[in-house]
């Protein structure tokens, strides 16, 4: 064999990197002369063992023990997990099943108050006041204005179209919230969807039964507790509406449950009591203010405060506009127009006087009613706006700062209507102290008329003469009496007309004494001046106490002729969406107390009171008016009540802790205020002449007076013939 033929030696290169062509060649000829010693079959051995030393070296020792170990307790733990989270998900399913079977239609949960609604119409037929829960009438998703739709789903619940009932990150957020600002993890934020808002308003099903709770507000704050068993519960019965209903029937409940405010429930009635239009027609800026309410219903209605309402609303629009339900133009517009009050939200017109008429109705249909009422009122709009501005003007004016004095004023037409009414400083309130209805006050000498109408009743005239000088009674019980003047002086012989116009005392006490107390008591009260009146001669003086509202309703009666008047402010009470009135009042007319003449007499009396005595600052320009000043001892209280052919209006003036005013008398500013507001009253008015009569009689020295049975009050009484030489000055 040749050296050519020879195999030559693979080079030691060669083994360290064999070439591509070589490798290949190697590997034909390798199977082809061997098939079972391939490289492949021989290194797979190798990795294998490999591997197999690997994974002894991991399975081995205390590391691999260790691993071992957390191993098992991860599966005990996964698997007691599902376990329970399986028992857990069946349970939830079947509260939620539960509680889906006794969920109603949505119709039935539109509605769900428990007391029905008052609105108030002046006597034009125009909304004044609400009270009670006010229900504007069903609003749906699809009918309610879009903006409205848009600003409450992007202040309360932004992803409200794409959970299930409950938000775990909302919840999550909200729990985190409230404990970097140092509350429970469930008090404050609650992370509360629309869902389980709408099962809160809904009281997880509950209903209100009065039986059952201490009041209708205990029950509303044992819907609102935020436990965890009670969350569990709400999040259980969202997501049993959200089963049952849709997103649209879901959030129609929610705009017709949810408290808005100044006793609005639902965004219709809301809508109607702040901007005197359907929720239906709100504007941007509209919607974003009631979307706002939601939050704090009480603390930004607008009626409470405008401007922290629009700083609310300007938040909303915000969140409007970065959630696409806006453009910049129109969330900008939006901003430049912020929302208005309607006239009649803005002036709250009559809040004494609605009061008023909620507590002098009918329980049933007021106070306590389950229906929707509507009641039409005697209320003049203009009127009340003239005397609340009169009251304003009078204490910015011509009350020092800082005086803690109140006022209040009545405007009533002859028949008892009341007209308008302010019952303190404060003119646009409600559920306040009401100082012309409620507070009994010494009447002073604005009870004197009821003397002197007694008298002429009796036969007297205003012309005859009472003697002005030191008086002396002697009062069983209380010893020796001496009446005194105001100006601690006397004036001889006066008539009973001069007596009236200086309000001289001890003329008008020896009136009452000659014409009987018994007999003036019972022309007052027939008047209808109800309270207690003082049974000793002190009566004269206005010692007994009364309201505003019943002088001013007494005061009535003389000018309407002599006949008794019930003050009224509602004329008819209808249920809402029913023609026929359950009600009707057309006048509080009663019956007769003293003669035509007699009361026509008395006016003619007290327009010399104006015209030319004590109470002249009330006078008006080119009317004649007819009144009487009052002031008790020691200033605690002041009054001018006074009337013009169309209207009586009664002023009363002090301090509600009966401090003694200084340098006031009624004659002072509360004629003033009377004054003021009759300015304003009669702007525009034509005037007429006050149905008064003057005397024609001589003037009476010493006769027997005439002896007359008053109406309804019995004889003239025991005429006391010793008294007669003291009053009349003759023999």
């Amino acid at each position: 064999m040749t050296d050519s033929k020879r195999r030559k030696p693979t080079l030691v290169a060669d083994k360290r990197y064999p070439s591509a062509g070589r490798k290949k060649t190697s590997a034909k000829s390798t199977r082809k002369a061997s098939p079972k010693k391939t490289t492949t079959r021989k290194a797979k051995p190798k990795r294998t063992a490999r591997k197999t030393a690997r994974r002894g070296t991991r399975g081995g020792g205390i590391t691999g023990a260790i691993r071992r170990f957390f191993g098992w307790i991860f599966g005990m733990i996964w698997g007691f997990t599902w376990r329970i989270g399986m028992v857990v998900m069946l349970l939830v399913a079947l509260a939620v099943g539960l509680v889906y079977t006794t969920l109603p239609e949505v119709d039935a949960l539109l509605d769900g108050r428990a007391r029905g609604s008052v609105t108030m119409l002046d006597r034009e037929g125009k909304v004044f006041a609400w009270r009670g829960d006010q229900f504007g009438g069903v609003i749906t998703a699809d009918t309610v204005s879009k903006h409205l739709k848009s600003a409450v789903v992007a202040t309360e619940d932004k992803r409200f179209y794409r959970h299930f009932g409950i938000s775990p990150r909302g919840v999550a957020s909200a729990v985190r919230i409230n404990l970097r600002e140092g509350r429970g993890p469930l008090s404050g934020h609650g992370g509360s969807t629309i869902t389980q808002q709408t099962a809160k308003l809904l009281c997880l099903g509950v209903p209100y039964e009065p039986g059952q709770w201490e009041s209708e507000a205990a029950y509303e704050s044992d819907c609102r507790q935020g436990s965890l068993w009670r969350k569990v519960k709400e999040a259980v019965y969202a997501l049993a509406m959200e089963v049952k209903y849709s997103k649209d029937e879901i959030l129609t409940i929610y705009l017709n449950r949810a408290f808005l405010g100044a006793g609005a429930r639902g965004f219709e009635a809301a809508s109607q009591r702040y901007f005197g239009k359907s929720a239906a027609e709100v504007s941007p800026a509209e919607a974003a203010m009631l979307a706002g309410l939601l939050v704090a219903p009480t603390r930004y209605a607008p009626t409470n405060n405008l401007q922290r309402s629009q700083d609310r609303a300007q938040l909303v629009i915000g969140l409007m506009e970065e959630q696409g339900y806006l453009s910049t133009a129109e969330a900008k517009s939006a901003r430049a127009n912020p929302a208005q009050l309607s006239e009649a939200a803005a002036a709250r017109a009559g809040g004494y006087f609605a009061d008023w008429v909620m507590a002098s109705g009918p329980e049933f249909f007021t106070r306590n009613t389950t229906e929707d009422v509507v009641i039409r009122t005697t209320l003049d709009q203009r009127l009340q706006t003239a005397a609340e501005e009169a009251m304003q003007f009078v204490f910015q004016e011509k009350v020092k700062p800082g005086s803690k004095a109140q006022a209040a004023i009545v405007v009533m037409s002859a028949d008892g209507a009341v007209r308008a009414m302010v019952g303190g400083r404060e003119t646009r309130v409600s559920g306040a102290f009401n100082r012309a209805t409620q507070a009994l006050r010494q009447t002073g000498s604005s009870f004197k008329p009821f003397v002197y109408a007694t008298a002429l009743e009796l036969g007297y005239s205003p012309n005859d003469i009472v003697l002005d000088e030191p008086y002396c009674l002697n009062i069983p019980g209380s010893g020796r009496w001496c009446p005194k003047n105001y100006t601690k002086r006397h004036y001889g012989r006066v008539t009973l007309t001069q007596a009236l116009k200086d309000s001289l005392n001890v003329p008008a006490v020896k009136v009452a004494e000659v014409a009987g107390l018994d007999n003036v008591r019972t022309v007052a009260s027939n008047f209808g001046i109800q309270s207690d009146l003082a049974a000793g001669p002190a009566l004269a003086l206005g010692a007994s106490e009364s309201t505003l509202i019943e002088m001013t309703g007494a005061y009535a009666g003389i000018l309407n002729g002599g006949s008794s008047v019930e003050p009224y402010g509602l004329t008819q009470l209808k249920l809402l969406g029913e023609d026929e009135p359950l009600m009707d009042t057309s006048t509080g007319i009663g019956e007769r107390v003293i003669r035509t003449d007699a009361a026509r007499q008395l006016t003619w009396m007290m327009e010399k009171v104006v015209s030319q005595g004590s109470g002249k600052r009330a006078a008006l320009p080119g009317w004649q008016v007819a009144g009487k000043t009052g002031t008790t001892q020691a200033a605690r209280d002041a009054w001018f009540i006074g009337f013009t052919a169309d209207y009586v209006t009664g002023v009363w003036m002090g301090y509600d802790d009966n401090t003694p005013l200084s340098g006031v008398t009624g004659g002072g500013l509360p004629a003033e205020i009377w004054h003021e507001t009759m300015v304003r009253v009669t702007e525009g008015m034509t005037p007429s002449p006050l149905p008064m009569l003057a005397p024609k009689q001589p003037v009476r020295t010493a006769q027997q007076p005439k002896r007359r049975k008053p109406r309804r009050g019995g004889g003239f009484g025991q005429a006391v013939d010793r008294l007669l030489k003291d009053i009349f000055g003759g023999n």
